[in-house]
C-alpha cells in the first residue's frame, strides 16, 4: 500500500520566535506542520498549492514559539502544597518526609494529573518527573506516573529516582521511606526497561535519578551511574543546593559536592543536576569541561532561600542549563511561564545586575536550554524543519500585554499569556486556555480529595517540633559511618 498523505496544520500571520541557533525571528510568518513534524517555518504567508491541509489557523496577535521544556519537578508534591513555607530545604525536608512516605498509587497518578495539567496549559510541552519516594507497598507508582503524562499527551521524561540512606544511617528521610541499593537498583532497571522509548520521536524516556547526597549512599551513585551507561539513558540528581548540602558534603565525603559527584562517575554529557547554586569557579569549569546540565529553579530556589544560581556564569563557560518548576510544595503555581520571568529577574539581582539575562535568554533557557539538557536537542526545543511538532501559539493581543512592541519581551516579563494552542507531537493538547486531554474540574476535584486523604494519614511537623534541628550538622550527623572518597584529579 502507499503511505497515507500527511496531514498538515498551517499557521499564519503570527510573530514567530525560532530559538535557533541564530535567533531567528519573524514580525510575520508562518508554521506548516505535517504530521508530527515541522515542514516549513519562514516569514510571510505559507507556501502555495498545499494539500492535505486539515486546518488553518490566523494567529494575527500572537507569538509563536517552542513548547516550553522542563527540567526538574517532583509531581507527587502537588498535593502538598503550602505546607512548611518558612523553612530552608533541610528543615522542609524533615518536616515534610513523614507525610510522603505515605503516599501511594492513587494519590500519585492524582497529584501527576495535576502537576502536568498545570503545566500543559501553560505552554509546556515537554515534562519531566524526578520521583524518588517509593514507599513500601504503595503500588506502582512509576507506571502510575507514566500513565498520567501519556493520557495529557504530554511529551515525558521521567526520572527513577531513589533514596537508601536514611536517619539510622545519618540522611534525612525516615527508615521506612527508603529502599535498599540492590531494590533500588533492581527497580530502576525494572522501569527503564518497561518505559524507555530510545527513538527520535518518543513520547517517554527514562533516566536513573539517585536523590541527592544527603538522602543516597556512595554505590548508589556510584552503581547508579554504571547502570545508567549500561542501559544507555541519562543520569538526573539534586546537586549544590544549598550551604547545609555543601557543609553535609564536606563533613562526610571531605570534599564538596562537585568533587564527591566527580568522584562517583557523576559528571558528563548524560548528566544533568537540579539547582546548582553554590558552585565556586572551579565546579562550573568541572561542568563545562565535562558537558553536565543544570535545571535551573529560580523559584523553588527563593522560596527554600536557597540562593542565586550563577546563571550567567554557567552559560558563558558554555554549561547547558534549562529550566525547572521543582516541586509545587516549594513552588506552588507549578507552571514554568514563572520560571522564564524569575531566572531573569532573580539573576539580575545577582552579580551581573541588569547584564545577566534578557528576555531572549530566559525563553532559550525555557526551550532550547532545556531540551538540551534533557539530551533532546535534535528533536524539539527550536522551530526548525525537520524537528518534532512541538510549539506554542501565545495570544499577546489582550490587555496584558498589547501595549508592549517586542512580542518576546512581552511573553517573558509580562504576565502569563493565554496559550491560544498548544501542540505536541503535531497533536493539539491546548486549546484557548483550557486543555484538550484532560478534564481540569475532575482532576481538581481529584486531587483535592487526594490532599485530603494523606493529609488524614499523618499531617506534616513543622521543623520547630524536631527534636534535632537538621541544619545542625555535626550533631544531626554524629552517628554517621566513616565514609570517605578519593577526591577526583582537576
Amino acid at each position: 500500500m502507499a503511505p497515507s498523505a500527511a496531514q498538515r496544520t498551517v499557521i499564519e500571520n503570527c510573530a514567530i520566535a525560532t530559538v535557533d541557533a541564530q535567533d531567528t525571528e519573524y514580525a510575520s510568518g508562518h508554521v506548516v506542520i505535517a504530521d508530527n513534524r515541522i515542514e516549513s517555518v519562514g516569514a510571510g504567508r505559507a507556501p502555495e498549492g498545499l494539500t492535505d491541509v486539515v486546518r488553518r489557523i490566523d494567529g494575527t496577535g500572537h507569538l509563536a514559539t517552542p513548547g516550553l521544556v522542563n527540567t526538574h519537578h517532583h509531581f507527587y508534591q502537588w498535593i502538598t502544597r503550602g505546607l512548611a513555607t518558612d523553612h530552608n530545604l533541610f528543615d522542609w525536608l524533615v518536616a515534610l518526609y513523614p507525610t510522603w512516605a505515605r503516599i501511594d498509587e492513587q494519590m500519585v497518578h492524582a497529584a501527576a494529573q495535576g502537576s502536568l495539567a498545570m503545566m500543559a496549559r501553560g505552554g509546556v510541552t515537554t515534562a519531566m518527573d524526578h520521583h524518588y519516594v517509593f514507599p513500601h507497598g504503595s503500588g506502582d507508582l512509576s507506571g502510575a506516573i507514566v500513565e498520567a503524562a501519556t493520557d495529557m499527551g504530554v511529551r515525558f521524561t521521567l526520572a527513577r529516582g531513589s533514596m537508601d540512606r536514611s536517619a539510622k544511617d545519618g540522611g534525612l528521610p525516615p527508615d521506612f521511606a527508603v529502599e535498599t541499593l540492590d531494590g533500588a537498583l533492581a527497580a530502576t532497571e525494572e522501569t527503564v526497561r518497561r518505559h524507555h522509548d530510545p527513538s527520535f520521536d518518543a513520547m517517554t524516556q527514562v533516566a536513573v535519578a539517585p536523590c541527592s547526597p544527603f538522602s543516597v549512599s556512595t554505590e548508589l551513585l556510584r552503581q547508579g551511574a554504571e547502570l545508567a551507561r549500561r542501559l544507555g539513558v541519562r543520569l538526573h540528581t539534586h546537586g549544590s543546593e544549598t550551604v547545609e548540602e555543601e557543609k553535609f558534603c564536606h563533613e562526610l565525603f571531605g570534599m564538596g559536592p562537585t568533587d564527591y559527584f566527580e568522584s562517583t562517575g557523576w559528571l558528563g554529557e548524560d548528566v544533568w543536576m537540579a539547582h546548582c547554586v553554590h558552585m565556586n569557579d572551579s565546579d562550573i569549569e568541572a561542568f563545562a569541561r565535562t558537558g553536565t546540565g543544570v535545571a535551573h529553579c529560580p523559584s523553588s530556589n527563593a522560596r527554600l532561600a536557597a540562593g542565586i544560581a550563577r546563571v550567567p556564569d554557567l552559560l558563558a563557560a558554555g554549561v547547558p542549563v534549562g529550566l525547572g518548576v521543582d516541586g509545587t510544595a516549594s513552588n506552588e503555581s507549578g507552571e514554568l511561564h514563572t520560571e522564564l520571568r524569575n531566572a531573569l529577574l532573580v539573576n539580575r539581582l545577582g552579580a551581573h545586575r541588569e547584564a545577566a539575562l534578557g528576555a531572549r535568554q530566559a525563553l532559550r533557557l525555557g526551550t532550547y536550554g532545556g531540551a538540551r539538557v534533557l539530551g533532546r536537542a535534535d528533536q524539539i526545543g527550536s522551530l526548525e524543519a525537520g524537528k518534532l511538532a512541538d510549539l506554542v501559539l501565545w495570544r499577546l493581543d489582550t490587555l496584558a500585554h498589547s501595549s508592549i512592541a517586542d512580542p518576546v519581551t512581552a511573553l517573558v516579563l509580562g504576565a502569563a499569556a493565554p496559550v491560544t494552542a498548544s501542540f505536541v507531537n503535531g497533536r493539539q493538547i491546548v486549546e484557548d486556555d483550557r486543555l484538550l486531554t484532560a478534564d481540569e474540574d475532575a482532576i481538581a476535584r481529584s486531587t483535592r480529595d487526594e490532599a485530603r486523604r494523606l493529609a488524614r494519614t499523618r499531617r506534616y511537623r513543622p521543623a520547630s517540633h524536631l527534636r534535632t534541628p537538621p541544619t545542625d550538622l555535626p550533631h544531626h550527623h554524629q552517628h554517621l559511618p566513616e565514609t570517605r572518597v578519593t577526591p577526583p584529579t582537576r
